[in-house]
């Protein structure tokens, strides 16, 4: 058997309500039957956005919450320790997960900082004990550098195909919950084809991002 099939508790901590769905739907379509809880850092504060978000965690089944970190077009690069003080305020109490999914190092397209962040945040804490899972999963994606929309990297550890009928459950969710519209940059993107970097130890996940995997 698929050891991803005895999964049952699951953390999700992304930057923005949409990355999840965008990074990780087809997954977490797939398992609505797992505890899921999903972590994103920005826009608590968003009138519009925070409700979607909410009615998302209906919609699939989930629990979650939402911080309010710095999210201005300006993209003003945050330390790092501000960002793990951030999640840690936002993980359950006492949460032992068996798999977390969070942006891989190099985020998912040229370039939003808070995706490279919050992916930074959630591999020093693990490595240092304040993040409990057996696995980290990191969303594995690549635009040629700005030049096509995001698509699996080539070499991601673990690529899910989306049968037809789950992708547009998928995309129902960017486009009738989250609101965006055919032509949205987001609509468009929606993968059919789910990829991620795959580890079970820290030091494993560090040992891959010394020597530049992340980045190729």
């Amino acid at each position: 058997m698929d050891p991803v099939n005895k999964l049952k508790k699951g953390l999700v901590v992304v930057a923005h309500p949409d990355d999840e769905t965008l990074w990780a739907g087809g997954l977490l379509l797939q398992h609505r039957d797992w505890d899921w809880y999903l972590v994103t850092l920005c826009r608590a504060g968003d009138p519009d956005r925070a409700p979607r978000f909410r009615k998302l965690l209906s919609h699939i089944g989930a629990r979650g919450i939402m911080g309010n970190l710095d999210d201005n077009p300006e993209q003003t690069p945050l330390e790092i320790e501000e960002v793990k003080v951030i999640l840690l305020s936002l993980l359950p109490q006492g949460g032992d997960f068996q798999i977390c999914l969070t942006h891989g190092p190099a985020g998912e397209y040229t370039r939003h900082l808070r995706h490279e962040e919050t992916s930074r945040a959630v591999l020093t804490l693990w490595e240092e004990g304040l993040l409990c899972t057996q696995e980290l999963w990191m969303f594995a994606y690549q635009d040629d550098g700005g030049q096509s929309l995001p698509s699996v990297h080539p070499n991601a550890h673990r690529i899910i195909d989306l049968e037809n009928e789950l992708w547009e459950s998928k995309y129902h969710i960017i486009t009738g919950i989250y609101g965006f519209r055919p032509e949205s940059w987001e609509s468009k993107t929606t993968p059919t084809r789910e990829g991620f970097w795959c580890f079970k130890t820290p030091e494993a996940a560090f040992d891959w991002i010394r020597m530049g995997h992340a980045y190729r």
